[in-house]
């Protein structure tokens, strides 16, 4: 089974916008839980724009699900991730001041660098994913860093869907093969959505796990969220 993990970051741009704490972020993460959810994802980024170190440390003590860490590994993220523990680290090479991931890690070139990180999160048990475009050459080098998983970077799958999906879901077909051939997980996120979600599982039905936030919000915000996760849930299906 596929597992949806419910990226929250937007839940805390929104409270942070106005202050105080409405929306409550763990409120809404258990919520997401209690609603189907399989996990829960935040980013928190070095100027706590939206996620905060706080929140990383209450969402641990409050989940019952899997708590997944994306960001780059600093180390200051690397010390908030070996003291909170969560179920997994996604590492993405983001700067500090990036809006969002948008690209996947050169891991020929950051082999060294991400193979010494991702052994201290091993040591201590924690689920690593290396966030990665298509390019097999940087599968085969993620895989040689020791990670667990790679995280598939979707957004060209999603612009190129709406023009010819089966075009579009090729290249992550043979990346998400080539993954599984080496002995590695397969997670993936950014911009997916319920228009292009479900052809993406049926193509690979061997997704270890979706990680989804923008979409998902602003999905919520006419469905509802427990009627979105639901959706979001019935496209990880051959329903």
């Amino acid at each position: 089974m596929t597992k949806l993990s419910v990226n929250i970051n937007k839940i805390a741009t929104l409270r942070n916008a106005r202050g105080g704490n409405v929306p409550d972020v763990v409120k809404v993460a258990l919520d997401c839980e209690q609603f189907g959810a399989d996990g829960i994802t935040v980013h928190p980024r070095p100027d706590e724009r939206h996620i905060t170190k706080n929140d990383v440390l209450n969402l641990k003590a409050a989940l019952r699900t899997e708590f997944n860490i994306e960001g780059y590994p600093s180390p200051d993220f690397i010390d908030m991730v070996l003291k909170v523990k969560p179920h997994q680290v996604t590492l993405v090479p983001d700067a500090p001041d990036q809006i969002t991931s948008n690209s996947g890690w050169d891991t020929k070139t950051h082999q060294a660098f991400l193979s010494e990180i991702i052994s201290q999160f091993n040591e201590v048990g924690i689920r690593t994913s290396v966030f990665v475009s298509t390019d097999l050459e940087m599968i085969e080098y993620a895989a040689k860093t020791g990670t667990d998983r790679v995280e598939l970077y979707t957004e060209p799958y999603a612009v190129n869907y709406v023009k010819d999906a089966e075009h579009a879901v090729k290249p992550f077909v043979d990346a998400a093969t080539a993954a599984r051939r080496l002995g590695l997980g397969v997670n993936a996120g950014h911009d997916l959505s319920l228009v292009n979600l479900n052809f993406f599982y049926k193509n690979i039905p061997w997704l270890d796990e979706v990680s989804i936030g923008h979409a998902l919000i602003s999905d919520a915000l006419y469905l509802g969220l427990e009627q979105t996760i639901k959706e979001y849930k019935k496209c990880l299906s051959n329903e």
